[in-house]
C-alpha cells in the first residue's frame, strides 16, 4: 500500500519544494527567451530561422543524459563560461542550482518556445498590417496586437515549460548530482526511495508527482482547445465572406 501524502518523509516534501522553485525560476527564464524569439521564428523565412528551429527542438529526441553530459563539461571552470561564472560569484555552476536552471532552460527550451511560434503563426497578416497602417510601430503591434492573439500559446508553452522542468531527471543528475536542499529535486529523491527498495514511500511520493502532472497537462490541454476553438472562430466568418 503507498504512504498517504500525510505521512511522507519531510525531506521528499522539501525536495518537491526545491523543484517547484527550479520549475518556476526556469519557466520565468524561458518565457524571457521564448517570446522574442517565438515571434521572430513565426514570421522568418530564412535558412537560419529553419537550421535555428531544428536547434531548438533537438531536446525532444536527443537523451537527456547526452544534454546533460555535454552542459556539464561546457559549464565546468575548464570552460571559459562556466569560469567566468567562477570568477564572478564564487562557485562552480556544475552541481548548484542555478547550473540546474541553465539545464532545465536548454533541456525544456522547445516546449516554451513550439507553442508560442504555432499561436503567432495562427495569425492573420491582415491584423497586423492594419495596425501598421495606423501608424503602430512594430513594438506596439507586438506588443498590444500579436502577444493579446497569442495569448493561449504563450499559457501552454508557460504550463508545459512548468510541467516538463518537474519530470526532469537525467539532466540534473548528470549537471546537479544529488545534494540535499540543492540539486535533489523530486524524480531524484523518488530514485533514491526506489533504490532503498522504500516502495510504499515511493509509490506515495510518485502518486503526488502523478497528480500534480496530471492537473497541469489537463490545464494545458484545456487551454489548447479554447484556442484551437477561437482559430475556428476567426475562420468561419473569412471563409461565410468569400461566399
Amino acid at each position: 500500500m503507498p504512504t498517504p501524502p500525510w505521512a511522507l518523509p519531510a525531506e521528499l516534501w522539501r525536495s518537491l519544494a526545491l523543484t517547484l522553485q527550479l520549475a518556476l525560476v526556469s519557466t520565468c527564464v524561458l518565457m524571457l527567451v521564448a517570446l522574442p524569439l517565438g515571434a521572430w521564428l513565426a514570421a522568418a523565412r530564412s535558412r537560419l530561422a529553419l537550421a535555428l528551429e531544428i536547434l531548438i527542438a533537438m531536446p525532444l529526441v536527443l537523451p537527456p543524459t547526452v544534454i546533460g553530459f555535454y552542459l556539464l563539461v561546457l559549464l565546468s571552470p575548464r570552460h571559459a563560461f562556466g569560469a567566468w561564472w567562477q570568477d564572478a560569484f564564487g562557485q562552480p555552476l556544475p552541481f548548484s542550482f542555478a547550473g540546474l536552471v541553465i539545464g532545465s532552460c536548454v533541456y525544456s527550451l522547445p516546449f516554451a518556445v513550439q507553442p508560442v511560434v504555432a499561436a503567432f503563426r495562427m495569425q492573420r497578416s491582415e491584423v497586423l498590417q492594419a495596425a501598421y497602417s495606423l501608424g503602430m510601430t512594430r513594438r506596439q503591434t507586438f506588443l498590444h496586437i500579436a502577444l493579446p492573439l497569442a495569448r493561449s500559446g504563450v499559457i501552454a508553452g508557460t504550463l508545459l515549460a512548468f510541467a516538463h522542468t518537474i519530470g526532469e531527471f537525467g539532466v540534473v543528475l548528470m549537471l546537479g548530482g544529488n545534494i540535499p536542499g540543492v540539486t535533489r529535486v523530486a524524480s531524484i529523491a523518488l530514485y533514491d526511495q526506489a533504490q532503498l527498495l522504500n516502495y510504499p514511500v515511493a509509490h506515495g511520493y510518485a502518486l503526488v508527482l502523478l497528480a500534480l502532472s496530471f492537473v497541469l497537462l489537463l490545464t494545458t490541454t484545456l487551454v489548447q482547445k479554447r484556442q484551437e476553438r477561437r482559430r475556428q472562430r476567426q475562420v468561419l466568418p473569412g471563409m461565410m465572406n468569400r461566399g
